[in-house]
């Protein structure tokens, strides 16, 4: 996969880059211009862009590591730029290796070809794709439908929004519950996984708890990271033990 390392790949992915943070700089001088005709004071504005990097930086580090992750399938390059743009790490990784290990059968860590790795950025892009039609010509009115069923009863409105959190945990459920085929072995479904997964819901849990007991909303930036962060340093612990 020489191609991933080629100059093109490079002026390429440095165009898009440097797309996004001009964008991203140009929303910030804009918002900070809407908010001296606000009223608000310099200190009010440095105050409010000092915070929010610094309440950015825990939630990066769950996107570092899904992007250390998938640069060992497509190469710093690309993985940035999916990571940077579209792409969402509770996405773009499962996305990935659902292609490698489903359709050409091949692990993480193995030599790719050319194919399985345009193959799986096409399945990542057309993933994407859904949302940026669906939320300029159809959110609006979904808005409005979501609106109606709150004023009408809100207990159906809760039912579903629990519905669709529970069909997407139950998504990545199915992925950790489905059995693994190495070349060569049985198939086997992975201990390692399911207790992986279950340490990572109880830190969750236990987080929500103290958030809700003492009142620590600033944790919310933080639970997913410290989450990540301790169930991967416990898998480490877990397979080290034996655990398969």
């Amino acid at each position: 996969m020489a191609f991933l390392n080629s100059w093109w790949v490079y002026s390429l992915m440095s165009i898009i880059f440097l797309y996004v943070l001009t964008q991203s700089v140009y929303a910030l001088l804009k918002a900070k211009k809407r908010a001296i005709e606000l009223g608000f004071s310099k200190e009010q504005i440095n105050q409010t862009i000092s915070s929010s990097m610094v309440f950015s930086l825990a939630p990066s580090v769950a996107i570092l590591i899904g992007l250390v992750a998938l640069t060992k399938i497509f190469g710093s390059m690309i993985a940035g730029w999916r990571l940077a743009t579209l792409g969402a790490v509770t996405y773009e990784l499962p996305a990935a290796i659902n292609v490698i290990n489903g359709v050409f059968g091949r692990q993480i860590g193995d030599t790719l070809t050319t194919e399985m790795v345009i193959t799986a950025v096409w399945v990542m892009t057309l993933g994407c794709l859904p949302p940026l039609i669906i939320i300029p010509f159809f959110f609006k009115k979904m808005s409005l439908g979501m609106k109606k069923m709150r004023e009408k009863d809100q207990t159906w409105n809760q039912i579903m929004m629990d519905a669709l959190f529970i069909g997407m945990i139950s998504a990545f459920a199915g992925y950790i519950l489905a059995p693994k085929t190495p070349e060569g072995e049985d198939p086997y479904i992975s201990v390692l996984g399911l207790i992986v997964f279950a340490t990572s819901a109880v830190l969750i849990m236990v987080l929500g708890y103290l958030m809700k007991k003492y009142k620590w909303e600033w944790l919310k930036n933080y639970a997913l990271p410290v989450s990540m962060i301790v169930s991967m340093a416990l898998a480490i612990v877990y397979a080290g033990l034996g655990v398969r």
